[in-house]
């Protein structure tokens, strides 16, 4: 027998355009999820003019009077990217249980309202973005805009073509296609090799599966590139701000910032 599956009964009557006051807030590029749900429960925030201390209480985030801390009703924030080359041992994170460092750490108050576009993990290093256009992170990351990354690999072994051949066509790991859409192969020696690897959608340690498959130990990896950006000269741990006009000429297509 067929089943139709029933949609919660929250979801049947949310009035449309209203949204949980914790989302309103992270719409308006003012904190992020996690940030607006302390702010709220802090009893920091109120919709017109009454304190809200439900994060799940629903606004309209562009029809309703939100202030912070006793401030003006406010405004959806001008959209903000921030480049950052992420060192070696610093977590993609806000805040870290192991007391590990993180990459808000190094950005400081630049990320006070920032998400990481898609992440790199510890070991990783190199191109980490960050905005508060929570429209344009989706974007980016959204495997169907087949936004390229590209990442410098080195390898254990030497890595012969019909092994990047491979995965360039895909390989099954624990039940996860993973394809990279190009490997290029710059120096290889019994002891290591050295690649070019272009994906066009950022799954979990997607790289290291792949070579691990393959039969080969990731070493280093750093990202140099994400959607035609550079990484460029910026030093490990230096960031930058990228400018509205690279924006336009590198993601023409991307989502317009949202008015004020």
């Amino acid at each position: 027998m067929k089943t139709t599956r029933k949609r919660p009964e929250f979801a049947r009557r949310q009035p449309p355009g209203l949204v949980p006051l914790s989302r309103a807030l992270s719409k308006l590029g003012l904190a992020s999820r996690a940030e607006a749900t302390r702010l709220i429960q802090a009893g920091r925030v109120t919709v017109s003019g009454r304190v809200v201390a439900d994060p799940r209480h629903l606004v309209h985030p562009e029809r309703t009077a939100i202030a912070i801390d006793g401030g003006g009703a406010v405004t959806r924030a001008a959209r903000i990217v921030v480049l950052l080359h992420k060192p070696r041992g610093v977590v993609t994170t806000r805040s870290d249980p192991e007391g590990r460092p993180t990459v808000y750490g190094l950005i400081h108050d630049a990320g006070m309202h920032l998400v990481p576009v898609g992440r790199l993990d510890m070991a990783s290093t190199g191109l980490l973005l960050f905005t508060n256009d929570t429209r344009l992170a989706h974007w980016l990351t959204d495997p169907e805009t087949a936004i390229p990354r590209v990442y410098l690999v080195t390898v254990r072994g030497r890595v012969e073509d019909a092994t990047a051949h491979a995965i360039e066509y895909g390989l099954l790991v624990d039940g996860d296609h993973l394809q990279a859409r190009r490997v290029t192969v710059r120096k290889r020696s019994n002891r290591e090799s050295h690649l070019v690897v272009e994906l066009i959608e950022g799954k979990n340690r997607e790289i290291r599966r792949l070579m691990k498959t393959s039969g080969h130990e990731v070493t280093r990896l750093a990202r140099v590139s994400f959607g035609g950006l550079e990484l460029g000269t910026l030093a490990p741990g230096q960031w930058r701000v990228v400018e509205a006009s690279e924006i336009t000429r590198l993601w023409p297509d991307a989502p317009a910032p949202a008015q004020s």
